[in-house]
């Protein structure tokens, strides 16, 4: 049997009182009950990353830096496939999710990436439109279903539990396409590694 997809969740939101954990602890639940996938939420909360960027192709000279990298690169150097959960904040994703997203290159080459987003009217969808681009230039694959949840505090509560069965479907299409590019592409890159 194939070993399980190592899926890391990337939650993109750092702002006050946001409601990306409980949004990512939603689609965390949909990834534990899958059989062909494992989880790894990176919260960059938790994580956070520096915002300061060195010398193009040189390594970060402070020390700090490093550290922060390490809690987070390796794991994204390991995934197999990801999901980006994103509010819209004014029609885009926030820049918290873009410095994560730029200060990683081959990390992404070749990966299936997912979303999830979440907001008021679009329910997110523009913020992932806009990440669609970003990620076409690392090389990575996005899924075409994404989940967009307009007022997501109406349908998940605070501790990821969810209450509308739309959602439910829309998780599953997405990580269905997902669980399927990053079988095919970790078969590729391992037959032929990607020379971007």
């Amino acid at each position: 049997m194939e070993s399980p997809l190592r899926v890391a969740v990337l939650i993109g939101s750092t702002r006050d009182g946001r409601f990306g954990p409980a949004v990512g602890t939603w689609i965390r639940g949909h990834l534990d009950r899958r059989e062909d996938m494992t989880a790894d939420v990176i919260d960059l909360v938790e994580t956070p990353l520096p915002t300061v960027f060195p010398v193009l192709g040189q390594p970060p000279a402070a020390r700090d830096a490093l550290e922060q990298l390490t809690a987070v690169s390796p794991r994204m150097a390991a995934a197999d496939a990801f999901v980006i959960v994103t509010p819209e904040y004014n029609r885009s994703f926030p820049a918290s999710l873009k410095n994560a997203i730029d200060w990683h290159n081959k990390e992404w080459h070749a990966k299936p990436v997912g979303f999830v987003g979440y907001g008021g009217f679009s329910a997110g969808l523009r913020a992932v439109e806009q990440l669609r681009l970003v990620l076409a230039e690392l090389h990575a694959v996005t899924v075409r279903d994404a989940v967009g949840l307009q007022a997501p505090w109406s349908q998940i509560g605070p501790d990821g539990t969810e209450s509308n069965p739309g959602a439910d479907g829309a998780a599953k299409a997405m990580l269905d396409q997902l669980a399927w590019w990053g079988r095919a592409l970790r078969e590729a890159r391992a037959a032929t590694p990607y020379g971007a």
